[in-house]
């Protein structure tokens, strides 16, 4: 997880959104408890936001330079897969800067 430590290199925000309650958001407040210390350590300047609203869909935004943002829906996704797509996210970001 050497990749953790340059997400705020590419990225300018993290958002996660999910319900407090449903079981389809289960998988992503896991996510959120086990590894939002982790990746506040490594990027302890980028903005890492929890958005929770009842009923919404488990969403991943990320936001790039001049507001680039792009989204990941994590419904059906497990804790270790919601980990890649961040992953991607964070890589990504890195490709949007060498363009």
């Amino acid at each position: 997880m050497a990749w953790r430590g340059n997400l705020s290199r590419g990225v300018k925000e993290i958002r996660f959104l999910f319900c407090q309650s449903s079981p389809a958001s289960a998988p992503a407040r896991e996510f959120v408890k086990k590894n939002y210390g982790d990746i506040k350590a490594r990027n302890p300047t980028l903005p890492v936001l929890i958005r929770e609203c009842s009923g919404v869909e488990p969403q991943l935004w990320a936001r790039y330079d001049l507001g680039v943002e792009r989204c990941v829906r994590l419904d059906g996704l497990t804790e270790a897969q919601i980990d890649s797509k961040l992953e991607e996210l964070a890589k990504a970001g890195g490709s949007l800067k060498s363009k």
